[in-house]
């Protein structure tokens, strides 16, 4: 018996081995992030916006796709890292790496202590109550205006070298490179989250919880974990966008950057580890082309294409390529004999 039971935990092991191995897809997406810094020197700082923005999407996909949590409310944990790493640069901590670390920790503690607001009730009261979080934290930020600046935003930042040897430079160069590197970084530790066995018991949770737990898997464990290292790694996002731009603001709490990261999760899938940085790609992308062309009608554009994928389906529009390739070909007209 217990012969068999060591075999199948061989077996589940390569199983699980198997399926976190690197697809070449994989190598050629990181080869291409790396090609468009090269490519592009004159939009380095629009790199380290998508960079910033792919990494909060993946947070949020790690709380939404993975666990199935709903939230309209994670910009909470976003701001708050950003206004913990913009008051440490103001009071004297200036190093961006410990701005990273203490963002961080404050954003994990917050998911935590909030996480068990989401455990019960439907879906509807889950958006209600995430919503609710970053309601409350964005008046008390307003409110702390000695602390946080309030409405005018935190001023006299001042965000130290890199390692003590790179400083940000005007061009975003820096900046860019930053982001990045984090990007990549936090990506690889969420991938083998995923990929773990503590990855696929929140794909249980999320298919169906009651089973889930029948089999043994304790779920509300999964979703506190889920939730709280989803919220951490919001909150090294907003620490990311308050250095890169040495400037924080009450935007950073405010509902439109919950709403904006749901949308890129969207347009780039959910449930997928790259779907967010394609979100980030397309949408930050179309914000920037649009916002040229028609300045007071790009969000319109933005909401059609959203429209056109929740109508349509992304399913459906992928086979469109291949329905192209197999149409057939257009039978010649004969001409009547004469």
């Amino acid at each position: 018996m217990s012969g068999a039971r060591s075999s199948l935990r061989e077996r589940a092991a390569a199983q699980l081995a198997g399926l976190s191995r690197w697809h070449p897809a994989e190598f050629a997406v990181w080869a291409l992030v790396a090609a468009a810094f090269f490519l592009f020197p004159d939009r380095y700082l629009l790199i380290s916006e998508i960079a910033i923005t792919a990494l909060f999407a993946l947070s949020l996909d790690l709380v939404l796709g993975y666990a199935g949590i709903l939230s309209l409310g994670h910009a909470a944990f976003f701001g708050l890292g950003a206004y913990v790493a913009g008051i440490a640069a103001v009071r004297g901590l200036p190093d961006p790496l410990l701005g990273l670390v203490l963002a961080w920790g404050a954003a994990t503690l917050l998911g935590g202590a909030t996480s068990f607001l989401v455990l019960r009730g439907s879906d509807l009261t889950k958006l209600m109550v995430t919503l609710g979080v970053a309601s409350v934290l964005y008046e008390v930020a307003n409110r702390v205006s000695w602390l946080t600046g309030g409405a005018d935003g935190l001023q006299g930042m001042e965000v130290g070298p890199i390692l003590g040897l790179f400083e940000f430079d005007l061009g975003g160069k820096v900046a860019a490179v930053y982001s990045l590197v984090t990007l990549f970084v936090v990506f690889l530790v969420v991938r083998r989250i995923v990929h773990s066995p503590f990855g696929w018991a929140l794909r249980a949770v999320k298919g169906n919880p009651l089973r889930a737990g029948a089999i043994g898997v304790p779920v509300n464990r999964r979703l506190i974990a889920a939730y709280t290292v989803g919220a951490g790694i919001a909150g090294i996002a907003g620490a990311l966008l308050a250095q890169t731009t040495q400037f924080v603001s009450l935007d950073v709490l405010a509902f439109h950057r919950s709403a904006d990261i749901l949308l890129v999760l969207v347009i780039g899938g959910i449930g997928w580890l790259y779907g967010g940085l394609l979100g980030a790609v397309v949408f930050k992308l179309m914000q920037d082309t649009l916002s040229v062309l028609t300045p007071q009608y790009w969000q319109f554009w933005i909401g059609l294409v959203l429209v056109v994928l929740v109508l349509v389906g992304r399913d459906r529009m992928a086979q469109w390529p291949s329905r192209l390739r197999r149409r057939p070909a257009p039978t010649p007209v004969q001409e009547p004999a004469e």
